[in-house]
């Protein structure tokens, strides 16, 4: 990347907002995963908004339960799930406290600690591909159902927060239907992501299968 990325914190605030504002805006910003390991830090380069109980595609459509009560909470906190029996996805809560909504962080590009999320990721085949995907960013930055829940604007040493990093030029923004999505929520075009990264995941229509892949979207 040609400039530093600006390290200060993302403020509740900025989660604090219509998920369809957050969802764009997060792209560029970098993830900080801080772990007994050691920090890992990672830029975003593709998310999907999930707007609730409006959205079917989201798991709040149907209201509030055990599984998804940290959607409804407070913005800017975590929302893991576990899903298909195989893979845990990382969402971040945003709009107002009650009001169910949330982006899945679908994608992006290992600044720091490549070196730990290439033994999770033994089937990469490039480290572009180590985040290429929700359920592989998940692995690659250790991400399991114990963060559900944690407060990502804590501050410095928590186990997931956000910095201002670098957004990328509005024209380099796209936007298209969500992946996997089918349905009344499949015409939304509440998947972004920066145009021309090599890390952005492919985008694969909804179609009923078996057995998913770890790159298969799973809704949040």
């Amino acid at each position: 990347m040609s400039e530093s990325p600006d390290r200060t914190p993302l403020p509740r605030t900025f989660f604090d907002r219509p998920v369809l504002e957050v969802a764009p805006d997060l792209l560029g910003r970098t993830l900080v995963r801080t772990s007994p390991e050691g920090p890992m830090e990672l830029r975003l380069t593709e998310v999907e908004a999930y707007a609730g109980e409006i959205d079917p595609g989201s798991h709040a459509f149907r209201g509030r339960t055990a599984r998804n009560a940290v959607m409804f909470g407070p913005p800017g906190h975590a929302y893991v799930y576990f899903t298909y029996g195989m893979w845990h996805c990382l969402n971040l809560v945003c709009g107002p406290e009650g009001r169910a909504s949330g982006v899945l962080l679908r994608a992006g590009e290992i600044l720091e600690g490549a070196d730990r999320a290439r033994p999770r990721r033994r089937s990469a085949r490039s480290d572009r591909e180590l985040a290429k995907g929700p359920a592989r960013l998940a692995t690659a930055l250790d991400v399991k159902l114990s963060l559900n829940g944690t407060d990502a604007c804590a501050g410095p040493g928590a186990p997931l927060s956000l910095l201002t990093g670098t957004p990328p030029a509005p024209g380099l923004v796209r936007s298209g239907p969500r992946t996997g999505v089918g349905g009344d929520g499949a015409p939304h075009p509440w998947r972004f992501w920066i145009d021309g990264d090599p890390t952005v995941s492919p985008y694969r229509p909804h179609t009923p299968r078996k057995r998913p892949l770890d790159s298969d979207r799973p809704t949040a």
